[in-house]
């Protein structure tokens, strides 16, 4: 390709040499700050159209503009060569020194070729300089403006209209009922509006499953009613598992015993009044108070609450030796499911839980499914797992259009009465539309018939007095897609032969695994957490290193790997569209955009920072960062935690497109069966294959559940 002078050597040759250095100084020093054509156009279009004397129209001098462009896109070193310049005669440099003023530029001077003389004009060349200038002085202050601090992210607010009778009942203690009914209020994030005139009923005993699209306000919902932000009868307690619980030296049992604050202040009173009596202290009292004691412990069956917590720790994965371990020994995602296990034990009035399969593995979701259909008080949970809110839900509240809309029965039906009620809607208001066609037809007709007189004053009476109706808002469908433009390759793509690996020597995580997998794979790998699903993960792509065995990889195998823990390796302060021009620099904003719309990332999300995205919407934009670099197999570490259910819709069809490779580790029951032709069961050190799929993965779970009597 030729250089930056090259190309306007040939396209102007008559170009002074003041003219040249000026443009040559702008390519060159302030090259890397042109994000597109558009802005190299506006620096130095007018003026090389002046110099061409209006012999080149807007459109060849964009032409030239695009050749320039595209020749600082090279390396720096190729950049730097395009900056020389071939002098027309030699130059005896002692002969200049001997008068030299260091105030004077000799550049332009040396390259003004013998016999030429400057035709830019002055004031345009001031004018071209000036905007340059203005245009670096702007880009400089967003840059100061993005690093002056920390990022301060907007806050949610809820209000409510008061309502004088519920004011009364609650300040005379009346209220005894353990509904929860919360009626016109507004939720705000920022200056976003999530709920407006909105309507919560929640009766006691009842399971709901909250459900809707990413980034309209569920999370946010349970925020405010766990802060009772929104008006809940106090009487009323409320749970809600959001953070997990802090390690310290408490042993996991005693830390779920320890959250029934009633048994606790029992048991340790009667300690107290015990050592009391022991020493000799005693006033007389102490009997006729531990009888008292003795008797609230036997009412709330205090006896049974180690077994019961034990148990329940169980079906969340805690075995015998884990129970008796501290929390500060546990990972984050360990001291959540304590969190949990603390909140089913403490059985409040309302339990709001926010996404708790993401934190679980198959086995643990399916202990929970069972355990919390015979739950006795209210269950406000959100969740995007379709099987978990079937096997769950009793009522499912639908957030849409900064409403709440509730629906009895599960999942299933809740989609079947919400189509039917949609198409009701759609065909209603179309009938209306040709009511009030035929209406104004005939006003229009006799509007200036004064026979017709009072015939039209009728007509336009009967119009106002109809109801508005609106047109359904339908909810725009999601489109995924993975780029596939690679060529196929013959096997073996991916392979584990005798593969052991471990982190400590008396401990092995794998012994003899050998698996594989080709461009026509779909596997999804399943196991308890700790059993070694991300290790395998990261020994096929060679992050990590067998102790012994081989790892075989195809030499043209690019590999896309999306984390569980995609967040962490965010830029949170930055937005979506920076956030790619850092990792894939060289493409025009508008690529970025396209891309991120590809995801559900577009218009004004693209532009936001990162960190004030919904959990969904955040995975989206890593799966925009995976995908930008053309993978041709993917390893997926569960995909579907935060995202909605129209958007793991989309993401399980888009992955049965590609026509590359899927290993997937995922606990979504439905988007295994979608997308996974193969199931992978890892336990005991090593990787079993599931001839009858997830249907008889299950039955062996629920096998293993009877046996050990966790149901």
């Amino acid at each position: 390709m030729a250089s930056c002078a090259d190309i306007l050597r040939s396209e102007f040759p008559d170009l002074d040499g003041e003219v040249f250095a000026y443009v040559t100084g702008i390519l060159h020093g302030d090259g890397a700050d042109f994000e597109s054509v558009d802005e190299l156009v506006e620096a130095v279009g007018e003026l090389l159209r002046e110099v061409s004397q209006d012999a080149k129209d807007e459109g060849a001098i964009r032409d030239i503009c695009q050749r320039l462009f595209n020749t600082l896109q090279l390396d720096e070193g190729r950049a730097q060569r395009c900056s020389q310049v071939l002098l027309d005669t030699p130059i005896q440099l002692s002969q200049i020194t001997d008068g030299y003023d260091a105030s004077t530029d000799l550049l332009p001077g040396l390259l003004l070729k013998r016999g030429q003389t400057s035709m830019v004009n002055a004031k345009k060349l001031e004018k071209a300089e000036a905007r340059l200038k203005a245009k670096q002085d702007k880009r400089m202050e967003r840059d100061s403006l993005k690093t002056a601090g920390p990022l301060v992210l907007e806050e949610a607010s809820a209000s409510q209209a008061a309502s004088k009778k519920e004011t009364r009942m609650e300040s005379s203690g009346k209220n005894k009922s353990y509904d929860v009914r919360v009626e016109n209020f507004d939720v705000s994030f920022g200056e976003r509006v999530l709920l407006a005139g909105a309507d919560l009923n929640l009766a006691f005993g009842r399971r709901y499953g909250l459900v809707g699209r990413n980034g309209l306000g569920k999370t946010t919902l349970l925020k405010m009613i766990a802060s009772r932000s929104l008006r809940i009868p106090s009487h009323i307690s409320i749970l809600h598992v959001e953070q997990e619980v802090a390690g310290d030296e408490t042993p996991a049992l005693q830390s779920v015993l320890e959250c029934d604050t009633t048994r606790e202040s029992l048991l340790r009173e009667e300690r107290d009044l015990t050592d009391k009596i022991n020493a000799g202290r005693g006033e007389g009292t102490e009997g006729a108070r531990l009888s008292e004691i003795y008797a609230k412990l036997e009412e709330i069956e205090a006896d049974k609450a180690p077994a019961r917590a034990s148990v329940i720790l169980a079906g969340l994965g805690f075995n015998a030796t884990m129970q008796q371990q501290t929390t500060k020994e546990f990972s984050g995602g360990w001291r959540m499911r304590l969190a949990l296990a603390r909140a089913l034990f403490a059985r409040p009035d309302l339990l709001l839980l926010d996404e708790p399969t993401n934190m679980l593995d198959v086995r643990a979701i399916l202990w929970l499914e069972t355990y919390l259909q015979t739950w006795q008080s209210t269950i406000l949970v959100v969740s995007h797992d379709r099987n978990f809110l079937n096997a769950v839900a009793t009522d499912i509240i639908h957030l849409h259009s900064q409403r709440l809309d509730t629906y009895r029965g599960d999942f299933e039906n809740f989609m079947k009465i919400k189509e039917e009620r949609l198409k009701n809607q759609q065909r209603e208001y179309e009938a209306q539309q040709q009511y009030r066609e035929h209406i104004q037809v005939f006003i229009d007709r006799f509007r200036y018939n004064a026979n017709r007189a009072s015939q039209v004053q009728s007509k336009l009476k009967l119009l106002e007095k109809l109801p508005e109706l609106k047109p359904v808002d339908k909810e725009s469908e999601v489109v995924m897609k993975f780029p596939d433009g690679f060529e196929k390759f013959s096997p073996p793509i991916l392979q584990l032969d005798e593969v052991d690996f471990y982190y400590d020597p008396s401990h092995y995580i794998f012994r003899s695994l050998s698996v594989s997998a080709d461009l026509e794979s779909r596997i999804c790998v399943v196991g308890e957490n700790g059993a070694g699903k991300s290790t395998m993960l990261k020994i096929l792509m060679g992050e990590l290193a067998p102790v012994r065995g081989i790892r075989h990889a195809h030499r043209n195998l690019k590999i896309g790997y999306f984390s569980q823990h995609h967040v962490d390796q965010l830029d949170l302060n930055i937005s979506a569209v920076e956030l790619l021009a850092r990792k894939f620099p060289g493409k025009t904003e508008e690529e970025y955009r396209h891309h991120l719309g590809s995801y559900g990332v577009s218009g004004e999300l693209a532009v936001r920072p990162v960190a004030s995205l919904s959990g969904g919407q955040k995975s989206r934009v890593a799966f925009a960062q995976m995908t930008m670099s053309c993978p041709n197999f993917y390893i997926l570490d569960e995909p579907t935690n935060h995202l909605d259910m129209e958007t793991i819709e989309a993401l399980a069809k888009a992955l049965n497109k590609f026509r590359g490779g899927l290993i997937l580790v995922s606990h979504d029951e439905r988007f295994i069966r979608l997308v996974c032709q193969e199931l992978w069961v890892c336990e005991d050190g090593t990787v079993t294959r599931i001839e009858g799929g997830f249907d008889q993965y299950r039955d062996i779970l629920r096998e293993q559940f009877r046996k050990e009597g966790f149901l």
